[in-house]
């Protein structure tokens, strides 16, 4: 992991394999949070971790739950 520190109104460029830039901006710091602005272009998907991970869970479990019926589905299917 990369840890940069920032002050207020400095940021930092990620610059993506396609060599679009994605500026990163310290727009002001309290007691437990950070605010941060993002400059990207507009194709650029930008999403929360936490809505990243409770989307990744939510299709992992779509798809346990897609199986194990599919299983007792073929299992109840009348033997010819």
């Amino acid at each position: 992991m990369l840890v940069i520190t920032r002050k207020t109104e400095e940021s930092f460029v990620i610059e993506t394999v396609n060599g679009e830039k994605i500026e990163v901006i310290a727009l002001e710091s309290g007691k437990d949070r950070v605010k941060l602005g993002v400059k990207a272009p507009r194709e650029v998907k930008i999403i929360r971790s936490e809505l990243l991970l409770a989307e990744t869970s939510n299709v992992e479990a779509s798809q346990a739950v897609s199986k194990d019926v599919l299983n007792k589905l073929y299992h109840f299917s009348p033997k010819k």
